[in-house]
Parts: C-alpha cells; structure tokens; sequence
C-alpha cells in the first residue's frame, strides 16, 4: 500500500494543539449552534432508551477507556467504575488507547497515574493493552512505556488474538513509521482469520469533538477497513464520548473521557457523544456485539449493537 509524502506529514499531525490548535477549540466552542455538521453539544443529554443485553453470557468481554494518565480525582472516579463493573460483569481485557501518562509520558509516574488508580483491577489479573499518545512520546519518544510490562505493549504497533477477536494496536502519532506501519497493517488484516477484527489508535478517524475528523486518516484507513472487515476502530485524544453509526461497515468509538472532559458536538454519522467521565465495555457474541458507555454513577448511557462482517 502507498501513501503520498505530504499524507504522512499530516497524518497525526493534530497530535498536540500548538496555537492553531487552541484558535481551532475556540471557533469550535462558539460554532456549535451555527456549524451544521457539528450541530449542538450533547452535554445535556436527553433520556434514551437502552439496548437490552442478552440473558446469556457473551464469548468475550472487554472495556476501553483513554486520556487517562493524571492521577487526579476524575481518574480515579472512572478507575473506581470500572472496578465496580468488574465486579458484577467480570473481564479480563482493557484497551488503554493512549495519553497514558500526563503530561509529557514520565514513566516515574507510573504508580501514580496506572497502578494505583487501577490496583483493584490489576489485582484481578486484568491485563490493559496500550497505544502510545502524544503525551506518552514527549519522553524518549514514548520507549520507556513500550519496556514497561504493565502495558504489555509487543511494539510501537502490534496485534494480539482472543478468542473470537483479533485485536490491531497502532501508533498514530505525527512521528509513526507509517510507511512500514500501513504494509503490516494491511498484511497483519488480509491473513487473520477472526470473527472480529478491533484496531485501535490514540487520534480520532472521525469526531465531532475540538480536533474534528482527520481527513488523512480518513483517506488511509476507512479503505482498509472496508476491504478487511474491521467493524471497530477505538481512540481517545479527544476528551469525550463518541460513537458514530456503522460507516461502510465500521464503527468509529471515542472513548477518552478516562480522567476528563471536554465538549462535543454531534455530527450527520453520530449515532450518540457525550461530555462525561466515562469508559466502554463490549459484549462479544457471535453475531453482535454490544457496546455499552457507562459513566461514573455505574450506570450506561449509550449501547449500540454491532454485526459480525467478513471482508
């Protein structure tokens, strides 16, 4: 697969806001009621009526979260959720999409912002799975993390198979190797045999929050997906909750409101976005699979359902 030199100078490259960026956030905090494709933020949710799940047990379970790495109050707000569902719907995955380490990726702090916040759960033998973010290669260009066990990170971008998934970790970063990244990616997806295919990054494909959709990455990845079957593709960056309607097959998940919140609009592909403290959990069967946000009360805000699909 190729890519043009100016895609890959652009690609990720809203990585970190810089002045345009912060005059980016501020046209979009004051253009919500005017921009059609943003719409009204969602801040003020209306009562919605949720997805039942199913009475018997899915195959596999897991959950995501992002934006995480503070150590402050809202993290622990959304760790102490997590273990509480935990508790009652028991899993044994965790995607980490990146920002795992605030502000500039120190691996000294990693007691502070990974394993005292989330000590309940990794007591419980529940293994996260992290992609680097921004933050995270502001040090060593993120090394330290990818040594750092409790990530269990097998390279700046990797893949991983449960059972009925295969999971496809990227490094989404304005630094990446993208020329050898996209050839396994598409290698990596054209040979798996999985019922469910799941890639995650840390920067959005499609949002409706501050940095908007990336049209690069749009142009690179929507392809892929479409020809190999990937019905998920999970991120953070932004601050928020946000999961669009199936797009060509693919579901675009946001999921980084894991310590803090910033707003979000809504967009013509938003089946629902929220700006609340939240993380995402995923019931696997063989047909469906159920997203389900749940916010810091324990209680879910959003389900959608997704199909299985084959390339």
């Amino acid at each position: 697969m190729s890519i043009k030199r100016r895609d890959f100078l652009t690609l990720g490259g809203l990585a970190s806001l810089g002045l345009t960026g912060i005059w980016k956030m501020l046209q979009l905090r004051t253009s919500w009621d005017t921009d059609a494709t943003a719409a009204v933020p969602s801040n003020v949710e209306a009562q919605r009526a949720i997805v039942p799940l199913p009475a018997s047990q899915p195959i596999l379970r897991f959950i995501s979260v992002a934006d995480t790495g503070t150590g402050a109050e809202g993290q622990y707000a959304v760790a102490g959720a997590m273990a509480q569902y935990h508790l009652e719907n028991p899993f044994n995955i965790a995607v980490l999409a990146g920002d795992n380490i605030y502000n500039n990726g120190e691996i000294e702090k990693i007691n502070a912002v990974f394993e005292q916040p989330y000590q309940q759960l990794l007591q419980q033998n529940v293994k996260f799975y992290a992609c680097l973010g921004n933050h995270d290669i502001r040090t060593a260009n993120g090394d330290p993390q990818l040594k750092y066990a409790g990530f269990n990170m097998q390279g700046r971008y990797y893949t991983f198979r449960r059972d009925p998934i295969q999971f496809f970790a990227l490094d989404t970063n304005h630094n990446a190797d993208w020329e050898n990244q996209l050839v396994w990616l598409e290698k990596e997806l054209s040979q798996s045999t999985a019922l469910w295919k799941v890639v995650f990054g840390h920067h959005p494909i499609y949002s409706s929050g501050v940095y908007g959709s990336n049209q690069s990455f749009t142009k690179t990845f929507t392809p892929l997906f479409q020809k190999y079957g990937v019905q998920l593709y999970i991120n953070g960056h932004e601050h928020s909750y946000e999961r669009t309607r199936s797009i060509d097959g693919t579901t675009y998940l946001i999921c980084g409101a894991g310590a803090g919140t910033r707003p979000v609009g809504r967009s013509e592909w938003t089946e629902h976005s929220a700006s609340r403290l939240s993380f995402v959990t995923f019931d696997v069967y063989e047909d469906r699979m159920f997203v389900s946000s749940i916010g810091t009360d324990n209680r879910v805000f959003d389900r959608g359902v997704l199909k299985v699909r084959s390339a």
